[in-house]
């Protein structure tokens, strides 16, 4: 493709559904580019919810992410300091593999929580409108689509992006996809004040992530800033198997799931039962691997919105931020070509998503739930 760069700045306002990672680098860019960009997102404030746990932010894309959005320098000072370390345990509770926290590896760990705060004190106020939940989107013809909200608002644009994840509604606009169950589950758990409360757990758990699995099952842990360890029990099992377990029962879902690791050391199970929040199933979906759509006019996807897929391959966040940093600069470079920056960022954005979901696929059978696990995992590990 031919690069035809266009001269001076957009006044085409960018109309982005979904304020998570992705959308929020993409208004970050575009800001800095001094580009109008506005994002309608569904929960009605920044503290609404939990953001969820640790990411790991990947020299290659998540952190040239944040260095287009001027904001790497800001990220340093979030950084987890000691939580690329990672343990590989047994289900005896012996210690396969014990890599430390060097000091030099390219995937420092972040909360997800700090990273979004980061992104959304870097915008002026009032680019994101709150409790904007989408109801529907649709085509007006030439690029122009109008989204109507629940509250009864409609909005129409002439450059949308997508960036509301698994469950997009933007996506119907270019793509029939939808996301499906691969398979795997997980359920998730938090311990708090675990040295103190939890000192068996903390100590075999150690200073970063920790993985004990088999064939078809495992244990994740990160530890995490204030003395939390956050817990993914992680099970290969049939969608009718989850669906016959109550998950409005804590204490039954907790004694069921743990069950499904009888015979492991106490200080793994423990992370199961010991709980201080109740257990919350992640059905794990994803997109086809080669999914992409032909343009569409004035219209894109970014994120998951455009490649769910696995998280076996720790590439979820990252590929959004690097999504929407890269649409940015690719509409700062064609300023008076919608279509010109869109197709820009799509050529490259399919292979992009294509190669990590096949290397998720991948990651998911191997280091995680084929014959030979742990010690696909460890081979991996060993070799970063």
């Amino acid at each position: 493709m031919t690069k035809k760069v266009g001269s001076g700045k957009m006044t085409t306002p960018v109309t982005i559904v979904g304020g998570g990672l992705g959308g929020l680098t993409l208004a970050r860019v575009l800001h800095v580019h001094g580009i109008p960009a506005t994002i309608y997102e569904a929960e009605p404030s920044a503290e609404a919810r939990a953001q969820g746990g640790q990411l790991d932010i990947h020299e290659y894309n998540g952190q040239l992410a944040l260095k287009a959005a001027g904001l790497f320098d800001e990220f340093l000072g979030l950084i987890h300091k000691g939580g690329q370390a990672v343990r590989v345990l047994d289900t005896h509770g012996k210690v396969l593999l014990d890599k430390p926290d060097d000091g030099i590896g390219g995937r420092p760990e972040v909360l997800r929580g700090d990273l979004r705060r980061l992104l959304l004190d870097s915008l002026p106020p009032e680019t994101i409108q709150w409790g904007k939940k989408l109801v529907g989107a649709a085509a007006l013809g030439d690029g122009r689509h109008e989204l109507n909200f629940a509250d009864g608002s409609t909005v129409c644009t002439e450059l949308l992006v997508g960036a509301d994840g698994a469950w997009s509604k933007i996506r119907p606009l270019v793509s029939g996809a939808k996301p499906e169950y691969i398979g795997t589950s997980y359920i998730e758990t938090y311990l708090y004040d675990a040295d103190d409360r939890h000192p068996a757990a903390a100590k075999t758990v150690g200073g970063g992530s920790l993985y004990a699995l088999v064939p078809g099952k495992a244990i994740l842990v990160h530890r995490e800033p204030g003395n939390i360890l956050h817990t993914y029990v992680q099970l290969n099992c049939t969608a009718e198997w989850i669906a016959g377990i109550d998950f409005t029962d804590a204490n039954a879902v907790a004694a069921r799931i743990a069950a499904e690791f009888d015979g492991w050391a106490p200080e793994l199970t423990a992370l199961i039962t010991g709980g201080d929040t109740a257990p919350v199933l992640r059905a794990i979906r994803a997109l086809p691997i080669e999914h992409r759509w032909d343009r569409v006019p004035g219209v894109t996807l970014l994120g998951d919105a455009a490649h769910l897929m696995s998280p076996f391959a720790g590439e979820g966040a990252n590929l959004a931020m690097f999504d929407g940093a890269e649409l940015g600069k690719a509409i700062a470079a064609y300023p008076n070509d919608v279509e010109a920056a869109l197709s820009a960022y799509e050529e490259a954005l399919f292979p992009r998503s294509e190669a990590a979901a096949t290397m998720a696929h991948h990651n998911h059978e191997l280091f995680c739930f084929d014959d030979r696990a742990p010690f696909g995992l460890i081979d991996i590990l060993v070799s970063k």
